[in-house]
């Protein structure tokens, strides 16, 4: 039988949406050899890794409606402009340094799934992958969304989330053996793009060009015999695409509540086609 990989993307709070995913596959009856992720995956991944039964995903559920959840993404616009005034980032990371070492093991050999996690070095503007040593740094590396949290010093060279370069590592999971894929991604991968008509909606949509192209070339180069199944994020709201959806938490159950609708029938389907 062939390595199962997950493979979990990015995308701050909507990284809730990878919950529902998670869940499908659990009652599904898949469970993976293998789990690679980056950006808010990061955090998804490790848990699952750290326990891969189904109940890992009751544990997510309260590890994202957790209080220090909101101390993440939820402060006052104020305090985090105050914030970005003088430094770099618009949040804190002690929140979710503290939130995680509760959570997760001291080291990646400690967890029960293998697990690579990926970032990005700043030094030498390269794609980085974690997958010994300590595990909570490289949860933070990989999460260290640019302009929302601090790049994280690991000996020396400062590293940030992964998914700017590499949104959704479906390529990684191939390199390392992976025969079956199943991405869990939280963007809308189908809809359609329109020029941006705000400010803000040029970075947000320049970004989102870059991901989908890169996806859409991975997923091009996929050799025979290595399937890849990207799981459905369900019914969407127009809150999701704000830019500052990601401190949304109060949609959490909403969204993970689709996400699990989607993809537990996507995997019927695949399991039972229609005739």
């Amino acid at each position: 039988m062939g390595c199962t990989a997950f493979v979990l993307g990015g995308g701050g709070v909507l990284g809730a949406v990878e919950v529902g995913m998670l869940r499908a596959l659990a009652r599904a009856g898949i469970a993976p050899d293998l789990i690679v992720a980056t950006s808010i995956g990061a955090i998804n991944g490790a848990m699952v890794a750290a326990d891969p039964t189904p109940t890992v995903t009751d544990q997510l559920v309260r590890l994202w409606a957790a209080p220090e959840m909101g101390e993440v993404y939820g402060e006052s616009i104020p305090r985090q402009l105050r914030r970005f005034a003088t430094r770099t980032h618009l949040h804190s990371p002690l929140p979710l340094r503290r939130l995680l070492e509760k959570a997760l093991p001291g080291k990646f050999g400690e967890l029960r799934v293998p697990l690579h996690l990926g970032a990005v070095s700043i030094e030498r503007a390269a794609e980085s992958w974690f997958s010994t040593g300590p595990l909570l740094p490289a949860v933070m590396a990989a999460a260290a969304v640019p302009g929302l949290l601090p790049p994280v010093d690991l000996d020396g060279e400062h590293y940030v989330d992964g998914g700017i370069v590499n949104s959704l590592p479906i390529a990684q999971a191939v390199e390392l053996g992976a025969q079956d894929i199943y991405a869990l991604h939280v963007g809308r991968l189908d809809k359609r793009l329109s020029p941006p008509q705000r400010p803000w909606e040029v970075a947000q949509t320049a970004m989102e060009i870059g991901r989908r192209a890169r996806l859409a070339r991975d997923l091009a180069s996929v050799p025979e015999g290595v399937s890849v199944h990207v799981l459905p994020v369900g019914e969407g709201n127009d809150r999701d695409d704000n830019p500052w959806a990601y401190r949304d938490a109060a949609g959490l159950r909403r969204r993970v509540s689709a996400a699990y609708a989607a993809s537990r029938d996507y995997l019927a389907e695949l399991r039972n086609p229609p005739r």
